[in-house]
């Protein structure tokens, strides 16, 4: 039975149906039965695509992959609930799509969404490095970025609402995890996260960074790249929300390390962040209807907040994946990838705390 009921989803048709992760092929064509009854299901291809760590993502069509029509069904991972919002992410898919800036979302059902396909290609690693495609990043975050609310009132930034959480997700499993493994974890204790927390929040909020509609979780695999039209567009929503501007920045260039081999001499180089921020800049200011020119100093004040909320999202990473290692099925070690996402935080928190915004 098909309903619209519970927030987001007022306007969004919602499908009474669980697709079986596991087997998932028979569940997605009783949900294409009813989203697009004119297709064929012996017509219908599927392709999995892999790059996500913590959903299962199927592209259905009848047409070639990347004509008009393609269907995106995406399976919600095990435990995902626990950190992520879903009528907040289904909301952000209808904003960015009101905007130009993302797909058009179809659906929703028991255990995941159905939107439209972004032509294009997820974007490798080494192409974030290009002048021509960073810009182009930079550009299109500076558009997302200069999206009112709704409702004209200022927006709160998500980012210590969602990290508070997380820390107590943490601590209701720590002790037990421990105990099942009879090992102690290399990630740090609770308590030793928590007065980081802190830190963090003492310093960061003294930075006047804007609060704006973010992504905040930028990472290549979620950068679509249309070389024939020669653009960009961002996809998975399941953490855009309210945010500080130097934060969906500096988590950005964070994802340059990469995930599967989380390496930070990929960082980007100073030289090549005041390129990007410039072209950010220019972006921002044009879609905010502000003076288009940026100045040097305009571009070395964001780089210092940018450096400082980079460490925010190591921090903010490095909790999630400690707590992806407790709750989630997939195979990636999350563990190392939160040692190597904290001792970044480590290493760098004394330099970024000590630069000064003049």
């Amino acid at each position: 039975m098909d309903s619209k009921s519970g927030g987001a989803r007022n306007q969004l048709l919602h499908f009474d149906l669980h697709i079986d992760e596991h087997k998932p092929h028979k569940g997605i064509l009783d949900l294409l039965g009813r989203l697009r009854p004119n297709w064929d299901a012996q017509d219908i291809q599927m392709k999995r695509f892999t790059e996500g760590i913590t959903n299962q993502l199927m592209g259905c069509f009848v047409a070639p992959l990347q004509e008009p029509g393609c269907v995106l069904v995406r399976l919600y991972g095990q435990m995902t609930e626990l950190f992520v919002n879903r009528d907040r992410e289904l909301e952000m898919f209808q904003v960015l799509h009101a905007h130009g800036c993302g797909p058009q979302i179809f659906c929703s059902f028991q255990n995941g969404i159905c939107y439209e396909f972004v032509r294009g290609t997820v974007l490798e690693d080494e192409l974030l490095l290009q002048p021509s495609i960073y810009r182009l990043i930079a550009a299109e975050m500076g558009r997302i970025h200069s999206i009112q609310p709704k409702c004209g009132t200022p927006a709160e930034p998500l980012l210590w609402t969602k990290m508070s959480h997380f820390l107590t997700l943490v601590q209701s499993r720590n002790s037990s995890s421990e105990e099942q493994r009879g090992t102690k974890s290399p990630v740090p204790s609770f308590e030793t996260l928590s007065t980081e927390m802190e830190s963090l929040k003492r310093h960061l909020s003294q930075i006047d960074s804007p609060t704006v509609l973010c992504h905040n979780d930028l990472l290549t695999k979620n950068i679509i790249f249309n070389h024939k039209e020669g653009m960009v567009k961002f996809i998975d929503y399941e953490y855009a929300d309210y945010n500080y501007q130097a934060f969906d920045i500096g988590n950005h260039f964070n994802e340059f390390a990469g995930v599967s081999d989380v390496n930070y001499s990929r960082y980007p180089s100073r030289e090549l962040q005041r390129d990007w921020l410039t072209a950010y800049l220019q972006s921002y200011n044009h879609s905010t209807g502000r003076e288009v020119t940026v100045t040097e100093a305009e571009v070395t004040k964001l780089y210092i907040q940018v450096c400082k909320f980079s460490l925010a999202s190591n921090f903010f990473w490095g909790v999630w994946a400690i707590l992806q290692s407790r709750f989630s099925s997939i195979d990636f070690d999350f563990e190392r990838y939160a040692t190597a996402r904290l001792n970044y935080y480590f290493e760098k928190k004394e330099e970024y705390f000590g630069l000064q915004i003049i």
